[in-house]
């Protein structure tokens, strides 16, 4: 069975590096256009997570001559997400999760090309310092918006407690791979 691929990319969205630099719906400030239709890569990144995790390989899907650099994103997200669930298993409601959401969200992280990224086979280097710039902030904004709906639908409204459900997949690696050095 193949691994879930995004269905986000259009022939005029702008790439930096060799990732797209997709709309999202999100309220925090950073490149990316504002999304006007109902799903954007988050969405689907968390939706695919559960699946594409027991992945170990993920090839991007190419259609004709175009490669899709939404794969790459989505790729991004779904390592996020994991990281995500190694914080929140710690936490004990969601405000405390959201927390930590934020915290980790803006904490300073490497981004391709630089040491300590896990895919810089898969990724492009950025080409100038301005790509480089808008590469971080474009993650960083992903990274907020991920946590945040993260925290929707991991905890329990009723209970406040983390869902067992998404917790069963802290210790999976898509991949093989982790956005976090050895031992974190």
């Amino acid at each position: 069975m193949p691994a879930y691929h995004s269905s986000l990319m259009e022939p005029d969205v702008k790439l930096i590096g060799n990732m797209a630099l997709l709309p999202l719906k999100t309220q925090f400030k950073g490149p990316a256009a504002r999304e006007t239709k109902e799903n954007d890569i988050i969405e689907e990144g968390i939706y695919y997570f559960k699946a594409n995790v027991f992945f170990k390989n993920y090839e991007i899907k190419q259609t004709s001559l175009l490669q899709n650099e939404a794969d790459r994103t989505m790729i991004y997200v779904t390592l996020y997400i994991t990281e995500c669930l190694k914080k929140l298993q710690k936490c004990s409601s969601r405000s405390q999760g959201e927390k930590e959401m934020y915290t980790l969200g803006i904490t300073n992280f490497p981004i391709p090309g630089e040491p300590g990224f896990p895919l810089n086979a898969m990724y492009a280097k950025p080409t100038s310092k301005q790509e480089e710039e808008t590469m971080r902030a474009y993650l960083q904004q992903i990274r907020q918006e991920t946590g945040l709906r993260l925290c929707e639908k991991v905890f329990d409204p009723q209970t406040d407690k983390p869902s067992k459900w998404w917790m069963c997949f802290v210790k999976k690696q898509f991949m093989n791979k982790s956005l976090s050095g050895p031992g974190q």
